[in-house]
């Protein structure tokens, strides 16, 4: 394997990195980087914890560090494009680190935090912004900044950028950027619509792909309990007191389910915060240092955690309520067995979710183990019951106009 040393990037950024113990690239740093280096287009196929932040944002700092001098007011040279508050923000704090000493200015705009604060710091130039596409375009309508001098731009887990509905936000910002320009555009999966965003945003890009899709790390220890939707809460607290003091990220599929199961689990006298779409930056940011510290145990959370959630010290995963979309059950468990380390995944399959367990097993390519209660009878979907066929001679009765109305006139066809 070879060493950052060998990858081309700027001394600075390799001093960083052997001070925060990163010695040798992972397989999608090893083979991105060498081209980003050079300049070319790059897709990048890699799932949540595989290192992408690092695989972009180190050849890119490098070649930004190479211009020598402040970019010009107002104006942003390169832009990294997320698609939650919380990946924007790891983001932000990786590529600090990376790029601490450098003469290089990075800022992160996202919802929930004041506009005008952000306005002020963008005055004076900026040479890495990081985004969430919503305040963004809020921003770039404010006149706050301009993209004329940006030379390149990053779609960070771009899959759930189009998930989310961010498709027409992406375009009307790629029409804000030269053309002229190095993009990087990383996914963990590649639906058909990622292929056309890929044709149409990237130039003769290299492709690199380190895993496939859908695959989750090997180092988790995955299970499925079936039980009932109303013994839920019950069964989850019964695993979370069997591992007191282990930090644990407990996956719900709405926002008022979140906050309902996280009063509950507080009256039961568990460390529990929750943050999901309608919680301020603000409160989600305290949530996740509280978290990140130890000082709050239980993380109850909706698919906004499902990516850029960092923190190694994640021990167990626990699926609440099983996604509908197969591919975030990967993205979730990911949040375990990070850095290296052992992580536990527990799903809690009802009823009513026996279907989305088979999706997510067939995107898998793999049966999850059952570890306790007993599989479900599918629940078939109700179907409407049939007419009864027209019996007897003569012309197929006809609908009877509503009531108080007449049946519309014939259209004329013109020949």
């Amino acid at each position: 394997m070879e060493n950052f040393e060998n990858l081309g990037l700027a001394p600075i950024l390799v001093q960083n990195l052997t001070r925060m113990g990163l010695t040798k690239p992972t397989p999608i740093q090893e083979q991105g980087i060498p081209h980003i280096v050079r300049g070319r287009d790059l897709l990048g196929l890699a799932q949540t914890g595989t290192g992408k932040t690092a695989a972009f944002g180190l050849p890119m700092l490098t070649r930004i560090i190479a211009y020598g001098k402040r970019p010009a007011p107002k104006t942003v040279r390169a832009l990294v494009l997320a698609p939650t508050r919380e990946l924007a923000t790891q983001i932000h704090d990786n590529l600090s680190a990376f790029g601490e000493g450098a003469p290089i200015r990075i800022q992160r705009v996202v919802g929930g935090a004041s506009i005008n604060v952000q306005t002020e710091k963008l005055a004076k130039g900026t040479d890495v912004l990081i985004a969430t596409p919503g305040r963004l375009l809020d921003l770039l309508e404010r006149r706050a900044l301009v993209l004329s001098e940006t030379k390149y731009l990053v779609l960070d887990e771009a899959d759930q950028m189009l998930d989310i509905g961010f498709i027409h936000a992406l375009r009307r910002i790629a029409r804000l950027i030269p053309a002229e320009r190095q993009t990087m555009l990383f996914s963990a999966t590649m639906p058909k619509l990622m292929e056309e965003l890929a044709a149409s945003y990237l130039t003769d890009p290299v492709r690199v792909q380190v895993a496939p899709p859908g695959k989750a790390a090997e180092k988790i220890e995955q299970g499925v309990h079936f039980v009932n939707q109303g013994d839920k809460a019950t069964l989850l607290a019964e695993y979370l007191t069997k591992h007191p003091g282990e930090l644990a990220v407990v996956f719900n599929r709405t926002k008022h389910g979140s906050d309902k199961l996280t009063r509950l689990l507080e009256n039961w006298g568990h460390s529990v915060a929750a943050i999901h779409g309608n919680k301020s930056q603000n409160q989600r940011e305290r949530a996740l240092s509280s978290f990140r510290a130890g000082e709050i145990k239980v993380l109850v959370a909706t698919d906004v955690a499902a990516r850029g959630l960092d923190i190694p010290e994640v021990a167990h995963v626990y699926n609440y309520d099983l996604p509908n979309v197969p591919e975030n059950y990967v993205h979730r468990i990911g949040r375990t067995a990070r850095a290296g380390r052992n992580g536990r995944a527990v799903a809690f399959c009802a009823p009513a979710e026996m279907g989305d367990l088979k999706a997510i097993e067939k995107a898998m390519g793999a049966k999850i183990p059952v570890i306790g209660g007993e599989p479900h009878a599918a629940v078939e979907p109700a179907r409407p019951a049939a007419k009864a066929p027209h019996r007897g001679r003569g012309p197929k009765p006809q609908p009877k106009p509503a009531r108080g109305g007449s049946q519309a006139p014939k259209r004329r066809v013109s020949a």
